[in-house]
């Protein structure tokens, strides 16, 4: 099978669909590569590099697209890239299609078969490909909302791990997920006081175990989000419902109950956002405020460390783009249950319930 690689275009996005690494695992297995020249260079890869695992380098994105039966990205195709979109050709990649029923509607028309990295799941419930980014996102969540506290950046003016004499920054953690865990664990080892939120309790049974009492666990009701925001400095969202919108946590109206400068950072705003006033942002612009509170919305979090980011989506999604090419896409989503659940769109139409169900509530415009 022809494998493509297009440069990633989203705006402040530098991660690379694939690792040298596995280019040398396709070519090995006799498929042939397509790299766009300087794809990989936003994640410290020299297009030498993929030459030297068996890569064709190309001179633009339309080569890549035109040539490919199978099409690796990072993220959703942009405006640009839908059009070079072509009926039988497969493309794999994240799409949180759940907020985007524009985009929806034109792979649809494309005629493409649209895999979505977040939606392909194991046998026991959880979300390989989404795992890795998930990890990165909620390890970011604590710096980026530690960084956006400091004054000079419009915050309140608080160290997350206070000194000896002056209390700890509060920190709420809004899903106990791989997000939420991830953005716990980094509270707790720069010493802020956390607070998770989940509404499984076996789920915060397992994570007052991993922390050692190390954070409170809080059963998530909106009263309990409530009477925890007035003491706020740091409020990170990290709710999933899998392949469809996030639920809307914190609300206009709460806003009112945080301190002044108190930080927002919304991990689930890819989902559509779980709190009523996110709105997407880049690494280039950030943040916005409403109502004095600092919002961090940035749609691709993970792009901020790319070198970092790039190695580990390539370990999680190889396995299974080695499938894809190797078996053909058809016997593949056959013989592969967990990529059959990734198919978000197909024949013209949205094949996920959960993405199909989120987008019927949406409004197009």
């Amino acid at each position: 099978m022809k494998v493509g690689i297009p440069t990633e275009i989203k705006t402040d996005e530098f991660r690379v669909a694939i690792t040298p690494a596995g280019v040398r695992e396709l070519t090995t297995d006799g498929h042939e590569v397509v790299v766009q020249a300087g794809a990989g260079l936003g994640s410290a890869i020299e297009d030498l590099e993929y030459a030297a695992q068996g890569a064709r380098i190309v001179p633009d994105a339309a080569s890549v697209w035109s040539e490919a039966e199978l099409v690796l990205k990072v993220k959703e195709p942009q405006a640009s890239e839908v059009g070079l979109l072509r009926a039988g050709q497969t493309l794999f990649t994240y799409l949180h299609l759940a907020a985007e029923p524009q985009l929806a509607a034109r792979l649809c028309a494309s005629g493409a078969t649209c895999i979505a990295y977040e939606t392909v799941e194991d046998a026991r419930g959880r979300l390989p490909l989404l795992a890795p980014m998930s990890e990165v996102a909620g390890k970011i969540a604590t710096q980026a909302g530690a960084f956006m506290l400091e004054k000079p950046l419009g915050g309140r003016g608080v160290l997350l791990g206070g000194v000896p004499g002056v209390a700890a920054a509060t920190v709420l953690v809004i899903g106990a997920g791989v997000v939420g865990t991830n953005a716990a664990l980094i509270a707790i080892g720069m010493q802020a006081e956390v607070f998770v939120f989940d509404r499984s309790i076996d789920r915060l049974r397992e994570l007052d175990l991993v922390f050692g009492g190390r954070a409170s666990t809080v059963h998530s009701s909106t009263l309990a989000i409530e009477r925890m925001l007035p003491s706020a400095d740091l409020v990170i969202g990290a709710v999933l419902i899998h392949g469809a919108r996030a639920p809307r946590v914190i609300t206009r109206e709460q806003l009112a109950l945080m301190k002044s400068r108190a930080v927002l950072v919304d991990v689930s705003i890819d989902q559509g956002g779980c709190f009523e006033t996110s709105r997407p942002t880049t690494h280039s612009d950030p943040t916005f405020q409403v109502d004095d509170v600092t919002h961090y919305c940035v749609t691709n979090m993970p792009g901020a460390v790319p070198v970092t980011a790039t190695f580990a989506l390539t370990n999680a999604t190889l396995p299974y783009v080695l499938k894809l090419a190797g078996l053909g896409v058809q016997r593949a989503l056959e013989e592969c249950p967990e990529l059959r659940l990734g198919v978000n769109v197909a024949d013209g139409k949205v094949t996920h319930p959960a993405v199909a169900e989120a987008l019927r509530s949406v409004p197009a415009g």
